[in-house]
């Protein structure tokens, strides 16, 4: 738990094989099942500070306990801290995330205070906002802070309550792309 930002709620994968990621957690983890989005349909995407390409993404979510898990695979080669740390580290864990309602301003403020950098952020159609955050004294440290709103935060709770009650049968649940 964060004295600062409350608990954390989810640990990012970045993976180069999204459907080979999602098979191997539910087959041999026992986690799932797996909410795949094959394109998230990101809308607005700053790197670095700058307006940049929003990337193609797939990602899949899923629950153990109440930490979210995400995979995250990048289909093209737009800037970003995905294809960053792909590039840099391989498959691996690559951030974990902070949830929040009312204070993703002031959270992004004291990250940026605390001497972090925006790496990217930008927001998924009318979902709430995301912004990663990293750190040149502890590279292997990124934050990513995700503000729920948008129906994101009802989504969420409905991937921790399937996840609870999953029977280990239809491991991926495809979800529409957006409109």
């Amino acid at each position: 738990m964060s004295m600062k930002f409350g608990a954390v709620r989810q640990v990012g994968y970045v993976v180069a094989d999204i459907e080979k990621a999602m098979d191997h957690w539910a087959s041999k983890l026992g986690v799932g099942p797996w909410f795949y989005k094959e394109d998230v349909g990101t809308t607005e995407f700053r790197y670095y500070g700058k307006t940049s390409t929003p990337p193609k993404l797939s990602i899949a979510l899923a629950n153990s306990g109440d930490l979210q898990l995400e995979l995250i695979q990048q289909r093209d080669d737009a800037p970003s801290l995905y294809l960053d740390t792909l590039k840099r580290n391989g498959e691996c864990a690559q951030h974990i995330a902070y949830w929040t309602v009312d204070d993703f301003d002031k959270i992004c403020g004291q990250l940026l205070e605390a001497g972090y950098v925006e790496g990217h952020g930008g927001r998924m159609g009318t979902r709430g906002r995301f912004a990663y955050f990293v750190n040149p004294e502890l590279p292997s440290g990124m934050i990513e802070i995700s503000e729920m709103k948008g129906g994101k935060a009802e989504y969420f709770a409905q991937v921790k309550r399937e996840c609870e009650a999953w029977d280990g049968k239809e491991r991926v649940r495809a979800v529409p792309p957006p409109k």
